[in-house]
């Protein structure tokens, strides 16, 4: 059978983005899903970004990757969350029309040169002395490659469960994969139990919103730095809530949830929880927020966005029709849970590749993680790794104050997951110098050199950037006393004793884009101004933080030797022993963020190291 570079098991947000990557490097990609329908198929929510999600899309966009341009040309609404929060926590989060997304990525996977595209279910993983070699399909069919990305989602052996039904799927009834689990248990890797759920899906014309709250878009921003502002056809999404009626059927009928009966034996996530979980956790609140979401551009479904279940079909048409504006509702496409397998991300390296398995690498889901942006992000990791792996070049690997994509793979490989994991601004310790607006400037030169990022989106970021140091420059003249006075009482902030330039003036925090864009003598990019402003705002914390990255970085650069014997550090506890043995870090930076591991620890490692002149 053909040899290809790199095959890639599953073609949702982490095996498209996997898949793109190894093209962009000049390598020959198998990518295989069971179904082509599954191809970017957002069995969740209809949308991209999110809180610090926002983020690890604009991160994949300034590496070169397609989910922020295809999230631009498929949007039905977009806003900034958190505006009422500081520009480091500002995040993206767009409505898609879920089908045009799907179809533009396979539209691009098509014409991408070097991406081949299988239909066929994987079934083992061909080794040759501890190295993937290969891919053996259903079929019978066998690829042979240099490097194997398995991105399987929630398909390993997928079961959906609704009430005491329960059916062998994958999301939205596609077809699961049922015997890889066993062929990964067998070559090492340690498997458990996750589990997510979808809310129903509701025929528009059966919802009446004049009982709901509007939500419009924003829809002055978009996700890729190299998306122009084209208008696109507004979709508006409403607010409803459940009731004190809504929260007594469901504690009424709770003995029949599988979450509480004991048919679900998988760990859910704790902050994407189902109606269930909130109704019974949070008791003393006496009604929960529910977003009603197009599923596409004038779709005939909406999306009920916070009402995830595992109720039996009767349970969920009682309490769905508790909500204003649900009261006659249709459902197209009932509320289910799905189990699923899922590796311990704890058995990955930081490049992604396994442990147990030379030239395997695993990407999203398959990880313990959750959502489209998280498993986009790895994809695109796993597969630059899998090249420079085949390649014989060092992994590249993201610190974690270079991007949320290095917090994120950090994270999982190093302190693990026991339940799917969400990315938030809350576990990035540098997020002030972590921002959206500036994942270009931390990235693309990185991408760039790698070879991920093309010349286009190269040149783009330099033109930025020469446009910055040009407003800076100009920032740095004195203002007319008047001028400066009268802005400044239009921004609400005091009026300064001495003179001040301009940069001064953008440090203010009511610092607005339109009036230092007016005070400028030649036209700018309001990208690139923003980006300024941001900097100026933040430069006493960005200098601060750069110390603190300084002190971390010389433990990132301490590496630790591959053959080190943790059990024979007597010195050491049991328990970091133990924990040390089970991650293997790659440097005394990786092994400080351990849990169980000490800074006690990290000093006897020290002196271990310097004893044996390592």
């Amino acid at each position: 059978m053909k040899k290809f570079d790199v095959i890639v098991i599953g073609a949702g947000h982490a095996g498209v983005e996997s898949a793109f990557a190894v093209a962009r490097l000049g390598k020959q990609v198998l990518l295989s899903c069971t179904d082509f329908g599954t191809i970017s198929y957002m069995a969740c929510n209809p949308a991209i970004g999110g809180t610090a999600k926002g983020h690890l899309v604009r991160e994949i966009d300034a590496l070169g990757g397609e989910m922020g341009l295809t999230a631009d040309q498929s949007l039905v609404q977009i806003k900034m969350l958190n505006r009422a929060k500081g520009p480091a926590v500002f995040s993206l989060r767009g409505q898609q029309d879920k089908n045009l997304y799907h179809e533009l990525m396979v539209e691009k996977l098509k014409k991408a040169k070097g991406i081949t595209l299988y239909e066929g279910e994987a079934v083992r993983i061909v080794t040759e002395g501890g190295r993937a070699t290969g891919v053996e399909f259903a079929s019978g069919d066998i690829f042979k490659c240099d490097a194997v990305v398995l991105a399987s989602g929630v398909y390993l052996n997928g079961k959906i469960i609704t009430g005491e039904y329960t059916l062998s799927s994958g999301p939205s009834g596609y077809t699961p994969a049922t015997k890889l689990t066993d062929n990964l248990i067998e070559l090492g890797l340690p498997m458990r139990r996750f589990k997510t759920g979808t809310p129903a899906r509701i025929y528009r014309d059966s919802i009446d919103f004049s009982k709901m709250e509007i939500q419009l878009g924003e829809n002055t921003d978009r996700f890729s730095f190299m998306s122009t502002m084209a208008t696109f056809e507004e979709e508006p999404c409403y607010l409803t809530y459940t009731n004190e009626e809504t929260h007594k059927i469901i504690l009424d009928n709770i003995h029949r949830s599988p979450l509480y009966n004991g048919s679900i034996s998988g760990v859910g996530p704790r902050y994407c929880p189902s109606i269930e979980d909130k109704v019974v956790r949070f008791k003393d609140k006496s009604r929960h927020q529910i977003f009603v979401e197009p599923e596409g551009l004038h779709s005939d479904e909406m999306y009920i966005q916070g009402m995830s279940s595992s109720l039996p079909h009767d349970v969920q048409e009682k309490m769905y029709r508790t909500l204003p504006g649900l009261e006659n509702c249709r459902f197209a496409k009932y509320a289910y849970a799905i189990e699923y397998d899922c590796l311990d991300p704890l058995a990955l390296k930081p490049s992604l590749e396994s442990k147990a398995i030379e030239n395997l690498f695993s990407a999203g889901q398959v990880n313990g993680s959750s959502g489209y942006e998280e498993a986009g992000a790895q994809g695109l990791m796993a597969g630059v790794n899998a090249v420079r792996k085949i390649e014989g070049k060092d992994p590249f690997i993201l610190r974690r104050d270079q991007a949320y994509i290095g917090v994120l793979i950090d994270d999982l490989v190093t302190k693990g997951t026991n339940e799917p994991y969400r990315m938030m601004t809350a576990r990035a310790e540098h997020r002030i110098k972590l921002r959206q607006d500036n994942a270009d400037m931390r990235l693309t030169e990185l991408g760039y050199e790698i070879g991920v990022v093309g010349e286009e989106r190269y040149n783009a970021l330099q033109a930025k950037k020469a446009q910055m140091a040009q407003i800076l420059k100009e920032a740095e003249k004195t203002m007319p006393k008047e001028i400066s006075d009268q802005i400044l009482t239009k921004w609400d902030e005091p009026i300064a004793r001495k003179t001040p330039t301009l940069y001064e003036m953008m440090k203010r925090p009511n610092a607005r884009l339109e009036d230092v864009k007016a005070l400028l003598p030649f036209e700018v990019d309001d990208e690139a101004l923003n980006s300024v402003i941001i900097e100026c705002r933040y430069s006493g914390y960005l200098e601060k933080e750069e110390g603190i990255v300084r002190e971390q970085k010389r433990l990132e650069d301490k590496l630790l030797p591959e053959d080190i014997d943790y059990s024979s550090i007597k010195a050491l506890r049991i328990e970091a022993r133990q924990k040390l043995d089970k991650v293997r870090p790659l440097n005394l930076g990786q092994a400080s963020r351990i849990s169980g591991v000490s800074p006690a620890d990290i000093a006897v490692l020290i002196v271990y190291l310097q004893k044996m002149g390592k």
